[in-house]
């Protein structure tokens, strides 16, 4: 009778939203991809490239993992980075775990009152070391008992989300983690967002890569036009910038900053959406979007 009663709680189904949380650069989006098998989250080595919440979903035949990606953690300067942090918040909220990232060479104390909250929580933790395939054993280990002082609460997983180093471990701990509850979306589903929504995460990861300074943190790329014919999708992306001098930048000599961003964008879309992209790019000033909270609700910034 006691093994019966075994694998019927062994097949009882578990599902919950595994929220990523952590400082920039740390490896967040990196790591949300490999978990998830797909490229769901732009990676670049800027700081701010995840500006949105963005789920993927993994499915077993006895469990669902909703992972969330957040916008790294920082102290707003405009209305956008504090719409960014509402995300943040929103996630650590709702988690049934939480993953606090951070790296072999990130200091302990930056957002400090962040690190100190996870003690405070009712959900699991783990803190998710990364990067440890630019460390050496010793150093981990020191690392991973200093973070045990910092919250007593975690378990410490190290990784290397790149190498793709440990993430069985991790993943094996978060389905054990996870809550007994049915599915929360579609078996079928792996993640929350739209095409529109990869296709313009595509351009804004070749604008990050393409331009330098400001101009990155100046731009808002809308999916005005998203069409599906039997050989290809027709997509109308136009990009925002908030000065006349940006349009000028992302335009380039008779247009060849731009050409190249759109050439390298539908490339990536193609192979995400599997199948022919007919890409045509616009941009458009809109002064002081980041700032506009009607701007923001527009672009999504901004949840009812």
């Amino acid at each position: 009778m006691e093994n019966s009663g075994e694998t019927t709680a062994k097949r009882q189904h578990r599902a919950g939203f595994v929220n990523i949380i952590g400082n920039p650069n740390v490896g967040k989006s990196t790591l949300m991809n490999a978990l998830v098998g797909e490229k769901l989250s732009i990676v670049t080595a800027k700081a701010q490239t995840t500006r949105h919440r963005i789920m993927g979903i993994v499915n077993g035949e006895d469990f669902q993992i909703v992972y969330s990606d957040t916008p790294g953690i920082l102290k707003p300067n405009y209305r956008l980075q504090q719409s960014m942090m509402d995300f943040v918040q929103v996630a650590i909220g709702d988690a049934d775990i939480i993953l606090y990232v951070t790296d072999v060479v990130e200091k302990k104390d930056k957002n400090i009152e962040y690190v100190e909250s996870l003690n405070r929580l009712d959900c699991p933790v783990i803190i998710v070391l990364n990067k440890i395939d630019i460390s050496d054993q010793n150093q981990v280990l020191k690392m991973m008992e200093e973070w045990k002082t910092l919250v007593p609460k975690a378990e410490i997983i190290p990784v290397s989300a790149l190498e793709k180093f440990n993430l069985d471990n991790l993943f094996d701990r978060i389905v054990d983690l996870l809550p007994v509850s049915p599915p929360w979306y579609d078996k079928e589903q792996f993640t929350d967002k739209s095409m529109r929504f990869f296709a313009s995460e595509i351009i804004r990861e070749k604008i990050l890569l393409n331009y330098t300074k400001e101009i990155p943190y100046c731009t808002e790329v809308v999916i005005e036009s998203f069409k599906e014919g039997e050989d290809r999708y027709d997509i109308n992306a136009v990009i925002n910038v908030m000065r006349d001098s940006q349009k000028g930048i992302i335009i380039g000599h008779q247009g060849s900053a731009l050409k190249k961003v759109a050439t390298e964008a539908r490339k990536d879309m193609e192979a995400f959406f599997e199948k022919k992209v007919y890409l045509q790019t616009f941009v458009k000033v809109e002064p002081n979007w980041r700032e506009d909270s009607r701007k923001l609700k527009k672009f999504g910034y901004i949840l009812d």
